[in-house]
């Protein structure tokens, strides 16, 4: 049985108490090891760490993509189209400000995707995406 290579991402906050809140409270991520300047969550089964940085945080590049002003510098995951739906429908409810609202993106092209775009308290950009076909995760 072969498994699926986890990722691991590092990321910088400035507050790691509201980092917690969101990546915990909001999206569900388990959380791992910590120390007073970082802490590991769980996303999704994959490792990320928000390691307190304040002056590392940006949010000024952004490039057109499919019409929508897409922050240059973020980070996500390719879902199932029915966890995509479930955590759209479960953000909105919420009432989360989105940077992109959830919408498939690139209909009836190669690499149509259901996507959206949200921000963490530090300012971070995370996208969540979805292929009714995975196969067209990197068609042309």
């Amino acid at each position: 049985m072969t498994t699926q290579p986890r990722f691991h991402l590092a990321f910088p906050v400035h507050d790691l108490a509201l980092a917690r809140q969101f990546y915990t409270g909001l999206l569900g991520c388990g959380e791992g090891r910590s120390a007073p300047d970082w802490v590991d969550f769980d996303l999704f089964g994959h490792q990320i760490v928000a390691h307190l940085a304040p002056e590392l945080i940006r949010d000024d590049v952004h490039n057109n993509v499919d019409g929508e002003s897409v922050p240059v510098r973020h980070f996500g995951l390719v879902l199932d189209m029915a966890s995509w739906q479930t955590l759209a429908d479960r953000l909105t409810g919420e009432g989360v400000h989105f940077l992109i609202r959830p919408q498939i993106r690139f209909k009836g092209q190669p690499g149509e995707q259901a996507t959206f775009f949200m921000k963490d308290p530090s300012g971070n950009a995370l996208e969540f995406k979805a292929f009714a076909d995975i196969g067209q995760l990197f068609a042309r």
